[in-house]
């Protein structure tokens, strides 16, 4: 869990725990951060629930896809190399979607 702040550090873990399918684990103030810590201390079956889900979505979601993200980074390499060849300024560019890891 995490308290969400308004720099680009203290949003990292936000964006981690969103992109792992765990959004209810992030507050936006410190008062919710601790009702958050006590409500799962105080409930070990929601907790159990958040753990699985955290074990489950650890096989599907794309943060964890290394695979993925390495062949994503290649596509930009390849696309970056391909630009300078063609004598083409620095410009931004999307990679396509690669499909998950099978």
């Amino acid at each position: 869990m995490t308290c969400e702040g308004g720099s680009f550090a203290s949003r990292v873990a936000a964006s981690l725990l969103r992109a792992i399918g765990l959004p209810e684990l992030v507050t936006t103030s410190l008062e919710d951060y601790e009702a958050l810590a006590l409500k799962l201390a105080r409930d070990p079956a929601l907790l159990a629930s958040i753990k699985t889900r955290l074990a489950e979505n650890r096989s599907t979601a794309p943060l964890f896809d290394t695979a993925r993200f390495a062949r994503h980074l290649e596509a930009a390499y390849h696309t970056m190399h391909a630009r300078v060849q063609r004598g083409e300024p620095p410009a931004s560019f999307l990679v396509e979607a690669l499909p998950a890891k099978a």
